[in-house]
């Protein structure tokens, strides 16, 4: 399925982060119906993953790269976001409008 950036960002009506969930909220002005949908806060392109030999080996390696790889929540310019991942998880209760350039809840 294609998503179009844009019109994700525009269901977009609350997003909640706390130290492990990304929850994002996206509502459809059409029918006014409201779904969320709730990712790890982590790199979109995966999970930060350590053996206990990383971090017993190079603690202040493993720590730099658990603590300062970079998280998109939203970008203009990067097709590749949280809150894109996060509607991936619930993109199969809308459907796309070409007409209206939209995504509608169905």
């Amino acid at each position: 399925m294609h998503i179009v950036h844009s019109s994700v960002i525009s269901l977009l009506e609350y997003v909640k982060i706390d130290s492990f969930n990304v929850v994002c909220h996206f509502k459809c002005k059409q029918t006014n119906k409201t779904i969320v949908s709730s990712v790890p806060f982590e790199p979109y392109e995966g999970k930060i993953e350590f053996t206990w030999m990383d971090i017993f080996c190079h603690p202040f390696k493993s720590y730099n790269r658990y603590y300062h790889t970079p998280i998109i929540i939203y970008g203009d310019d990067t097709y590749e976001t949280i809150v894109l991942k996060a509607f991936k998880k619930v993109s199969n209760h809308f459907q796309y409008n070409k007409e209206k350039n939209s995504y509608t809840y169905v």
